[in-house]
């Protein structure tokens, strides 16, 4: 999701800038459902913390806009920021005090071709590259006959598709035409006296091809969307299991793989049976007669009542 936030994703999800990315999607299961609206009915604070947290988990699982993240201080899918004296590591750059005599030419600042040239070193980079998308993880609350038996449930989800007006391309009307300003390279030659500059092509934007934007997805190639799914619960789910279900994430951009959905379950409490690992236990109570002679008892279970169990006990021994 594009933002231009300030806020540290890092101190959000709680792990240090070097966190490998097993780390990090450990802290983001743990928050994500601690502050799960679902969890938290009514508490807005609690959902504007979840909805931070999933911002954060989007950018840092992903290699790419980690990268953009750690190099710019922010992610944007635009790419890299427009001006050498925004964002860049939080070093900003003024040639305020600096006379270049009119180096570039007649309406050409040194200043606008500095700009150009390291804005152009990340947009060719970036431009129309295929991304994965993002993981999406919803939780549900299952019976406790249907964690033991396992079950089929209807879930809503809201999703980023691939657009279909697009096919996922964020442009339309076909194939696009090669840019005739580059060649398709995304890069053209600039000249300022004796200096040679290649830089961003500013008629296709450094993707080396012309294009008419996508009116449904605004060029995104995704558009949100919300479906009903039927999501398959094996048997023996314990709270907190995950269940995975393939390419049910976000779309991927530019024709990247979808993301994957992950189910997390929370099994319903029982009035008579809880569970210790694969095993069911029930508290059945008895009369100090029935444990003193003995006794057949009904116990119940989860397919209805038992067959009658029990022993006589022992009786002492003859002398």
């Amino acid at each position: 999701m594009p933002t231009t936030t300030k806020q540290d994703y890092y101190e959000v999800l709680g792990v240090p800038r070097k966190a490998p990315l097993k780390e990090i999607r450990q802290a983001y299961r743990r928050l994500a459902r601690k502050y799960h609206p679902d969890l938290n009915p009514g508490d807005k604070s609690a959902e504007e913390r979840f909805k931070q947290i999933q911002e954060a988990y989007d950018v840092l699982s992903d290699s790419k806009k980690r990268q953009m993240y750690d190099q710019f201080g922010f992610y944007s899918e635009s790419g890299a920021p427009s001006s050498a004296t925004e964002g860049v590591g939080d070093v900003h750059v003024d040639f305020g005090g600096f006379d270049f005599g009119g180096v570039g030419g007649a309406g050409t600042s040194f200043r606008d071709l500095f700009n150009q040239f390291f804005r152009g070193a990340g947009v060719a980079e970036s431009a129309a590259q295929a991304q994965s998308g993002s993981d999406l993880e919803y939780h549900i609350e299952v019976s406790f006959a249907e964690a033991v038996r396992g079950t089929v449930k209807k879930i809503s989800i809201a999703r980023l598709d691939s657009c279909v007006e697009c096919n996922g391309s964020g442009a339309t009307g076909g194939a696009h035409q090669v840019c005739t300003a580059c060649n398709g390279s995304g890069r053209a030659a600039q000249i300022a006296g004796k200096l040679r500059f290649n830089v961003t092509c500013t008629r296709c934007a450094g993707s080396g091809r012309l294009r008419t934007i996508c009116r449904n997805c605004g060029g995104e190639g995704r558009v949100r969307r919300a479906e009903t799914i039927d999501i398959r619960i094996p048997a023996g789910v314990q709270s907190g299991s995950r269940v995975r279900v393939p390419g049910r994430g976000n779309a991927g951009v530019m024709g990247g793989p979808p993301g994957d959905l992950y189910i997390v379950t929370k099994v319903q409490d029982h009035p008579f049976f809880h569970r210790e690992g694969d095993d069911i236990h029930c508290t059945v109570p008895i009369t100090v007669t029935e444990a003193t002679l003995g006794a057949k008892i009904e116990v119940p279970t989860l397919d209805g009542r038992a067959q009658p169990i029990g022993r006589a006990p022992r009786g002492p021994k003859n002398g």
